[in-house]
């Protein structure tokens, strides 16, 4: 079942494939000259992990941004002798003349080109060496294959300005290969003469020749006694085409379908033509005329259409013509055909867009080398996720996913893809996703923002990162996502809803993560961009959401993270703090972010003396007072005074304020505040407050660090008890009774932490007994 298919782990096939294409020196390869790949001497690997290394190197290349393309791949596949090579798929511009070139002595059975725009005749010369033992060949897309570089004689100064033309090859044909029998010449270049170039191929069984227009198609009947699969997709068909398939008698597989908005067709269907393939194409299990108008009505009355349980029985069929099928055809496409809504349709799977499961079927039919329809699939399928409930989630998940990464540059499949993915990861589908599924959503949503700097890409994308746990579920791929938000905040221009986003899924991902991921991340220029974003929205003089999650971002990533404190005062932190505190007395949010930030500049010992102006002291002060957000504001106030006065009177350089009148208006403040006050506030470590009670200098300090620990074990003692006590805090607490210079109240306080914890400790031995 899909649900037991997207929990499996990986195989160790797959493991391995993958940890050896990531560390080709260290496995397989040595560098020759520093620049090479060659294989060890003593390797020989057989097709089976050869064709596999091969086309996950495609893969990883086409979609994994981190993983880095070597231009000398496929010389290590040139040699038969250590490794073989039989069905191989290659896509795109990763593949060029010279890397088929390095890999003509295998023995190739099947090779997919799919859109190897890159390719040139050369490559036809090459196919030559494999004509022997090719049965499957698929050229889709190769549009330069057919092409050939002509140097023009004459004059110098014309070959610089032309140094090259491009000139089509006639002479190319089949001849020799005498074992194809599965050939997709799909989007083939015009000018070249199918009939000729397939002529000398003896059995042909399934021949694709989609998006080429050919008005005589009777050469086809050549193959009538093999031929079990034909696609003429977007050919523009007449009586004359339709009389030849006819005679294809051993047809399994028809495909006539179009794209109804690329071009005018002159082609109707009729009645007339279905009632001929069902008569004469007697082995037809797979039909699809998606696309097409009928140019008459071929349904039943529509009384008999709506009776009954739907049936897929011949005999039962809305669709007169298909009444003479022998049984239900396995596939019949009928995609934006107004066929599709009908009640009876014997098949047992249609493409369409009448429901959930048409739609699916559509997408998974066209994915590989339709994404013009299948944007179009995906768009009506984001419409159901949208309105109603997926009955198929998986399933639509991970075709969406196959969709985005088959067809990463087209804006279409990018921008409905994105979209529909938003809708198919929220909460409501949560426990129906495997982690590992949800991984691969996060991977192509990145590709996506990678490619894309469209803005309705991006948001989507953003969008869909909401969807997840963060920082947990985005810690795989931590530094990219990271490097992509701030690549998308650093823009010039920037479409206001996306930079509330980026700057919301910023702020969540450094929340809660280890120090070493907050110093990587500020390497990357997280602090610079931050207050980057607030000077703008200063200049604009708005405080809105962007502002208040920049300043909790910078909040999140200066905890315990002196690199990135020190980043913070080296680009006018400081000067933006007081500028945003005169230009919003109000914003009590704004106000505590702020101050929660200097908490945790003030607990660097280095950069305090940055903080001792008489300016910086007068507002730290002033702010004591502050009402805003409960006690945070004030709390945050007193715990940068409590490690400014912790370095002692001599380290107070400044005539006004007076260090003891601050002191006096410190105490006021904390006796002012309710023990009992819930806390915006998230301590992950009491590090910097324990390091405040073992001193005589400061005992303010000491009353603070105290209180701080007092209200959180009360409030919260089921998160703080239990950190408390692992961080040493008890001993520390004891000693501190002890000494002299300790305020009597400070005391009090520090036993009533030390008896909140031992009462802890008691009732969670009674529970675990």
């Amino acid at each position: 079942s899909l649900k037991m298919a997207s929990d499996s782990p990986e195989s160790l096939m797959t493991l391995c494939t993958d940890y050896c294409l990531r560390n080709l020196e260290g496995t397989l390869c040595y560098l020759l000259d520093n620049e090479t790949l060659r294989l060890h001497p003593d390797i020989f690997l057989p097709s089976e992990i050869c064709d596999k290394l091969v086309n996950e190197y495609v893969e990883l290349v086409k979609t994994d941004s981190i993983f880095e393309p070597h231009e000398s791949f496929f010389t290590l596949f040139s040699d038969p002798r250590s490794t073989r090579l039989a069905r191989i798929h290659l896509r795109e511009h990763i593949v060029q003349d010279q890397d088929l070139e390095a890999i003509r002595k295998q023995d190739l059975i099947e090779l997919y080109l799919t859109n190897c725009e890159k390719l040139t005749a050369k490559s036809l010369q090459t196919l030559v060496s494999f004509s022997h033992t090719l049965i499957s060949l698929s050229l889709f897309g190769c549009c330069n294959i057919f092409y050939e570089e002509e140097n023009p004689g004459g004059c110098e100064d014309d070959c610089l300005v032309n140094p090259t033309r491009q000139v089509l090859v006639k002479d190319f044909t089949f001849e020799g290969f005498s074992r194809l029998r599965f050939l997709n010449l799909g989007r083939l270049i015009e000018g070249v003469n199918v009939e000729t170039l397939l002529r000398p191929l003896a059995s042909l069984a399934a021949l694709d020749l989609s998006g080429i227009q050919l008005n005589d198609v009777g050469f086809l009947t050549q193959w009538k006694d093999s031929l079990v699969s034909l696609v003429l997709y977007n050919m523009d068909l007449s009586e004359e085409h339709i009389q030849v398939i006819a005679q294809l008698r051993k047809l399994r597989h028809l495909d006539i379908s179009r794209d109804h908005l690329s071009s005018y067709y002159k082609f109707k269907l009729t009645r007339r033509v279905l009632n001929l393939f069902v008569e004469n194409l007697v082995n037809l299990t797979s039909l699809d005329i998606s696309g097409h108008t009928m140019l008459e009505n071929c349904t039943i009355p529509s009384m008999e259409e709506k009776m009954g349980q739907t049936s897929i029985e011949p005999a039962k069929s809305s669709i007169a013509p298909f009444r003479g099928l022998k049984r239900p055809l396995q596939f019949l496409g009928l995609f934006e055909t107004s066929l599709c809504r009908l009640t009876h349709i014997p098949a047992y799977k249609v493409s369409g867009d009448k429901n959930e499961e048409q739609v699916l079927n559509a997408i998974e039919a066209y994915t590989e080398h339709r994404p013009e329809i299948t944007s179009r699939a995906i768009n009506l399928l984001f419409d159901i996720a949208r309105i109603e409930r997926c009955s198929q989630l998986l399933r639509a998940l991970q075709l969406v996913i196959t969709a985005l990464k088959c067809h990463k540059d087209d804006k279409n499949i990018q921008v409905t893809g994105s979209a529909a993915l938003f809708y198919l990861t929220n909460s409501e589908y949560r426990m129906e996703q495997s982690v590992k599924l949800r991984r691969q959503v996060i991977q192509v949503v990145l590709n996506g923002m990678e490619s894309y700097q469209e803005v309705t890409v991006q948001r989507n994308c953003c969008l869909t990162l909401c969807n997840f746990s963060i920082p947990e579920e985005l810690e795989f791929q931590y530094r990219r996502v990271n490097e992509l938000l701030l690549n998308i905040l650093n823009q010039s221009r920037q479409d206001e809803s996306i930079q509330r986003i980026a700057v919301h899924l910023c702020n969540a991902l450094v929340c809660q993560v280890d120090n070493d991921h907050k110093e990587a991340v500020g390497k990357m220029g997280f602090v610079m961009t931050m207050l980057k974003l607030i000077q703008k929205k200063l200049a604009d003089k708005t405080c809105d959401q962007v502002m208040e999650f920049s300043w909790s971002a910078l909040w999140n990533i200066t905890d315990e993270t002196p690199d990135n404190c020190e980043m913070f005062l080296n680009y006018s932190g400081m000067k933006l703090f007081l500028e945003c505190l005169k230009e919003f007395p109000e914003k009590q949010e704004l106000h505590r972010n702020m101050l929660g930030l200097l908490g945790n500049v003030a607990e660097v010992k280095e950069l305090r003396p940055q903080l001792m102006t008489s300016q910086f002291i007068s507002v730290f002060s002033n702010l004591l007072e502050s009402k805003a957000d409960g006690i945070e504001v004030s709390y945050n106030a007193c715990g940068v005074l409590s490690h400014i006065m912790f370095d002692g009177p001599e380290a107070w350089g400044i005539c006004e304020p007076h260090r003891e009148e601050v002191v006096k208006r410190m105490w006021a403040a904390i006796q002012s505040w309710d023990i009992n006050s819930r806390r915006n506030i998230n301590y992950r470590s009491f590090e910097p407050i324990l390091r405040l009670l073992p001193q005589g200098i400061s005992p303010v300090s000491q009353h603070w660090a105290t209180w701080a620990l007092y209200n959180l074990v009360s409030v919260y003692p089921d998160k703080y008890c239990p950190l408390l006590i692992k961080e040493g805090g008890i001993p520390l607490l004891k000693d501190m009774i002890k000494m002299a210079s300790a305020r009597q109240e400070t005391k009090e306080m520090a036993r009533k932490v030390i008896e909140h914890c031992s009462n802890f400790k008691e009732e969670n031995m009674d529970t675990s007994r």
